[in-house]
Parts: C-alpha cells; sequence; structure tokens
C-alpha cells in the first residue's frame, strides 16, 4: 500500500485528495502512528519534515512563561490568560463572573466581549464552546504581527475571533492562541478613495474603512445614520464585519447591492510570515480574490477593511405576516402559489430576505424592500392577498402588512426607540452605546446549541413555469421533515448586471450568480456553554431532530441535486466542502493558500487547505 500511495502522490493520478486520504485514515495502523507523531517509511506527502504536532499545555514543546511573558510585553500587556466565566459555576458559591455571564446570556454583545465565549454555544458531536488557552486582545496591527509571528514561532494553533459568530467554531479552539480583534472597531469615511498602487487605473470612490473588529451595527451607524449612505453588509447586527466580508456576506438587500465582499476595495492583512501587506486589484491581487469569500481565518489576519459606499434610496420597507393552510393539499397549493407569485412579482432587485415554510402547513412572510413607498409595496401583494381572501382553506394568522421607513433611518436606534418599539433589542449593560441593538427576531440565535444546519443555493430555472410544480412538490416533501426558509437575498439571480460581476470577480462558489435564494433548514436549542447551571441538553433529541433535517434536505434536493452551500451558513458535516462551498474556484483558492500561507498556519474547520489536518487542526496528515 505504501508503495502505491507513493505513485498516487507523486503522479498525480486522478483519485482526489480528500478521497485519499479518507482510505489513508480508515487503514487501522495509520490513526495511531500519526498520534504518536511517527510516519510510514517511503510516503511521499507524510514525511516527518511535513507531519507536525502543534503542542498544547503541558507538552515539551508548549512556550515557557518567560516565553509568554516576553509575548504579553510585545503586546503592551495585552496578553490574557482565559477562562470561560462558566468556570465558577460549580458546586460551590457560584462566582461574580458566572452571576455576570447568566445575567446577560441573551445579550451578544456581551458574549462578544467575552474573548472566551462565542456567540453559538456549540453543536452537537460537533464542538463545543472552549476558550483558548491565551489570547492577544489586539489593539493595533502591531499586536497581531507580534501574536502571528509568536504562533508560527512556537507552531502554535492559532485561532482569530471578531464577532464571534461562527456556527462551526472556527473562532474557537482549545489550546491555542487567540488573536482577538474586537477592539478593533474605528470607522472611517471617505469621499474619495484610491486603493494603494491604483492611483490613475481606479477612480476614486466613497468609501469606508472599518477596523477588523467592528460589529455591522458600528459600519451602519457611521455610513447610514450618521452618513447618509449605505454600504452593504450584513443583516444581523452583531456580526463581524470582517468575517462577513471574508465569507462572501450577504445581507438584508443584496439582492440590489450584491455581496459585500464584492463591494471590498482594500484589506490590511498580516500574512503567515507575519508581514503587514495591502492587498486590493492593484497590489497582492490573489490574496485580495482570496479574502473576498475564501473564508476567514485561512488566509491571513484581517486587520482593516475598506469597502465602497453607495447613495442611499429613499425608503428601506418590510412585509411580514402569516398564512396557514387548512389541509395538506391545499398547502401544497399555496406553496405553489407563493412560487409563482414570487418569479412574478418579487424577483428583481427590490425584495429581500425570506419566506418560510413550515412544518404545520403555515406559511411566514419576512421580507425587506428597497427603493419603494409603503404604497407600492402595498400595490404589489394585493394579488396574492385577494387570492388568499377569496379561498375559505386559508387563514392570515397574521396580517400581511407592508411599512416602510426612511431609508437613513434604518439602523437609527433612537428612531426606532420613538416610532417602533420592540422590533429592536438594546444591549442592555450600563453605559452601552446607545447604537448597540439588534433586530428582535435575531436574538433566538445568541448563545444558541446547534442541533442540525443545511443550506443549498436553488438554481432560477426552478422558476421557469414548466419547472415551478417539481419546485413546489420538492418544498412540500421537505416540509414534512422539517420547515425550509427561503433567502430569496442569499441568492443573486435577478440582481443588476453590474453585481454579478463583482459578485463573479469574488471566491464564492459562482453558483450564486444564479441562485434565487439559498434554502436553509435549521434547528437549535437552548445555550449550553460548557460550565453552566441547569439541565444539559438533550443529545438524543438533538440527535433525532438533526436526522429528520437530514430528511428534509435531501427531499428539497431532489429539484436540485448539484446544489452548493453558502460557506458561513452550511452543515458542519458537508462531505464535499470544497466543492459545495467554493465550486470551480477551489484549486485557485489553494494556490493562494500555498503561496501565503505554504506551512499550514491558519487553519480553520473546512477551510482552505484544512484537508491536509486532523479535525482539530493540531496535526499535519498531509502536504498542503
Amino acid at each position: 500500500m505504501v508503495a502505491a500511495v507513493e505513485t498516487i502522490l507523486r503522479e498525480g493520478c486522478a483519485m482526489k485528495r480528500r478521497d485519499l486520504l479518507k482510505a489513508l485514515l480508515a487503514t487501522p495502523l495509520l490513526p495511531g502512528l500519526l498520534s504518536a507523531g511517527r510516519v510510514l517509511a517511503g510516503t511521499a506527502a507524510v514525511t516527518p519534515a511535513r507531519l507536525r504536532l502543534r503542542p498544547r499545555p503541558g507538552d515539551p514543546d508548549w512556550p515557557s512563561a518567560a516565553e509568554w511573558d516576553r509575548l504579553k510585553r510585545e503586546v503592551g500587556g495585552r496578553l490574557l490568560k482565559l477562562q470561560s466565566p462558566f468556570a465558577g459555576c460549580g458546586a460551590g458559591p457560584v462566582s461574580a463572573a458566572c452571576d455576570e455571564a447568566l445575567k446577560h446570556l441573551d445579550n451578544p454583545f456581551y458574549l462578544g466581549d467575552q474573548p472566551a465565549l462565542t456567540q453559538t454555544s456549540g453543536w452537537v458531536d460537533a464542538w463545543t464552546s472552549q476558550p483558548s488557552a491565551y489570547a492577544v486582545a489586539a489593539v493595533s496591527a502591531a499586536d497581531v504581527v507580534a501574536a502571528v509571528n509568536f504562533a508560527r514561532e512556537h507552531h502554535l494553533r492559532l485561532v482569530v475571533k471578531g464577532g464571534g459568530h461562527s456556527y462551526q467554531g472556527t473562532s474557537d479552539a482549545p489550546d491555542s492562541l487567540l488573536v482577538w480583534t474586537r477592539h478593533m472597531n474605528e470607522v472611517s469615511l471617505h469621499d474619495a478613495f484610491t486603493a494603494h498602487g491604483c492611483a490613475g487605473v481606479q477612480a476614486p470612490q466613497p468609501a469606508v474603512s472599518i477596523g477588523a473588529g467592528a460589529m455591522w451595527i458600528d459600519a451602519y451607524d457611521a455610513v447610514t445614520t450618521r452618513g447618509g449612505r449605505y454600504v452593504q453588509g450584513g443583516g444581523c447586527t452583531t456580526v463581524g464585519v470582517a468575517g462577513l466580508v471574508q465569507s462572501g456576506g450577504f445581507g438584508s438587500f443584496s439582492k440590489n447591492y450584491g455581496m459585500a465582499a464584492a463591494g471590498l476595495l482594500e484589506a490590511e492583512v498580516v500574512t503567515a510570515d507575519g508581514q503587514l501587506r495591502i492587498a486590493n486589484a492593484c497590489t497582492n491581487p490573489e490574496l485580495f480574490w482570496g479574502l473576498k469569500g475564501g473564508g476567514g481565518g485561512s488566509l491571513g489576519v484581517v486587520t482593516r477593511l475598506t469597502l465602497r459606499t453607495r447613495e442611499l434610496p429613499e425608503f428601506f420597507g418590510a412585509v411580514s405576516g402569516a398564512i396557514r393552510a387548512a389541509s395538506d393539499a391545499a398547502y401544497r397549493a399555496l406553496i405553489a402559489k407563493l412560487i409563482a407569485f414570487y418569479q412574478q412579482a418579487l424577483f428583481n432587485p427590490h425584495w429581500g430576505e425570506q419566506i418560510s415554510f413550515g412544518s404545520d402547513n403555515t406559511v411566514h412572510i419576512n421580507l425587506v424592500f428597497q427603493g419603494l413607498a409603503q404604497p407600492q409595496a402595498e400595490q404589489v401583494w394585493a394579488p396574492l392577498l385577494d387570492w388568499v381572501r377569496a379561498r375559505k382553506e386559508y387563514t392570515l394568522v397574521k396580517p400581511i402588512q407592508a411599512q416602510a421607513l426612511p431609508a437613513r433611518h434604518m439602523w437609527d436606534a433612537e428612531f426606532f426607540r420613538q416610532h417602533v418599539p420592540g422590533v429592536q433589542v438594546d444591549d442592555d449593560r450600563p453605559g452601552a452605546p446607545r447604537n448597540h441593538v439588534l433586530w428582535a427576531g435575531d436574538q433566538g440565535q445568541v448563545g444558541w446549541f446547534i442541533h442540525g444546519y443545511k443550506s443549498a443555493w436553488l438554481p432560477a430555472s426552478l422558476l421557469r413555469k414548466k419547472q415551478q410544480a417539481r419546485l413546489a412538490d420538492a418544498l412540500f416533501a421537505c416540509t414534512r421533515h422539517w420547515g425550509v426558509g427561503l433567502h430569496f437575498n442569499k441568492g443573486l439571480a435577478g440582481a443588476p448586471k453590474a453585481e454579478l460581476a463583482a459578485a463573479r470577480n469574488t471566491a464564492t462558489n459562482p453558483q450564486v450568480l444564479d441562485a434565487f435564494a439559498l434554502a436553509i433548514i435549521a434547528g437549535d436549542g437552548p445555550p449550553a456553554f460548557p460550565g453552566m447551571p441547569g439541565p444539559k441538553p438533550d443529545l438524543a433529541r438533538a440527535r433525532e431532530r438533526a436526522a429528520a433535517m437530514g430528511q428534509a434536505i435531501a427531499a428539497l434536493r431532489q429539484a436540485a441535486p448539484e446544489a452548493g452551500s453558502y460557506v458561513s451558513e452550511s452543515d458542519y458535516f458537508e462531505r464535499d466542502w470544497q466543492h459545495a462551498f467554493w465550486g470551480a474556484n477551489y484549486p485557485r483558492l489553494a494556490a493562494v493558500k500555498r503561496r501565503y500561507d505554504p506551512t499550514g498556519l491558519f487553519f480553520v474547520h473546512h477551510g482552505v487547505g484544512s484537508e491536509a489536518w486532523s479535525a482539530d487542526g493540531f496535526t499535519r496528515v498531509a502536504s498542503g
């Protein structure tokens, strides 16, 4: 077998690397050899020089106290030894840290301010939120450089966290060094920005520069509420700017403004060699391309981003409501009607967000619009409402209503407090910034413990009249197992040509260009951080629910068997993740990874180049 493996790796045989690794790891002998740090003599990819075991605390190669003290001095004392605040929730008296954590468990701003916590508490049979051994609380690019150099010199597992929203746990790893960028949150507006080295090539344009630790509410407050312009970002206000852009990035209005990554003009990034680089279309262009959708934490540590800004429309708005069908047959007919209605009336740049089809024969409508006044939006929906009201088998369990507001107030916390209370939730801590709010509908994700999460881009061809019945059948069959949401703003079919062209020049799976929606099937339970008091997650029930979600996505894929998936909102256990997340772009991304991180310093679950490492990122199992 050894000779065969050597031949395959040397000659580039048709067997894909991921398949080869699966075969290798399935052999009885190899895992023991890998865990012991030894290799099979004569193999080409697995050699003593390439098989690296990253050290853990207590290992001989773990940095000494003196070495950690040196790093602490280099970063101005901002090296933190981490412990979860829930570690003080034991059998004895509850610690102040535990009491404070439990008090603010539903506050994402609090969770984001804790270097030892993440916005997601874990995923059944996948990962649980556990703090790094140490964190550099970076306030400058120099701090990031020091942390990256230290991790490279000592072969440490390195983790990067800004917003900490990663569903797949990519901003979380025990026994690691964390680069925590939360405090790098400055936002600066530009009237006429030209990327470094692009003078005479690119025309100056309005833009915003944002620190890697900023949340989207920080960006929207500066750009829209106070600046009167728009920047394409995320829908959830507490998501980190840098992580979302590196993953591609969709917001409520992406059907008109495209992907956040496509609006990136320039990034400042620390690469694995400890160099602070500028990446844009004229300087380090391949690195720049890779940062636009290649996934956060795989190519370097982004410290600052500059994004283009746009003119605001006059209005932003929303339409919400719910319709229940009295029978399965009526529900199937309602699904078909909504598909036809979407294709005829909503499949354009004005509309975004989602329509959800529940397993209880109820449809929930939670859409947004831009560039329309409220009467115009109401006129769009009038034909569907007439159709529903004319049929006794349907009930409007929640009236379908449209509401518009001046676009400048979309993220204006004071405006909502005065005019639309209850839609936003404040950071309730004393002294918290007044603009730090989240949408009430996003609060269910705060600290959640994921049971399952599936997604699939649905091609626009399914909206053709001859294909609509196929889509309706698949959606109905899906709901017999689990509910599904169609997120129309996370598929770019129907967007303006200029936005499609800009998205084509990102690393995101090209399927997004022809997808009318991203279908999401997900389920979760309450927060389950290790050490929390109270009932533990019912893992048996969680697994049953995950299995039902698996059946649901299988039914939906009958209509789109080759559908890819969005890297930030996808299945932790996705088998063909390279193709699902990046499609034909993956080989180019892998080349960028080899150029800027040849030793694999940066590792995240199912990130570019991660197939060369064990699942926890501590053992190298193949050449990169």
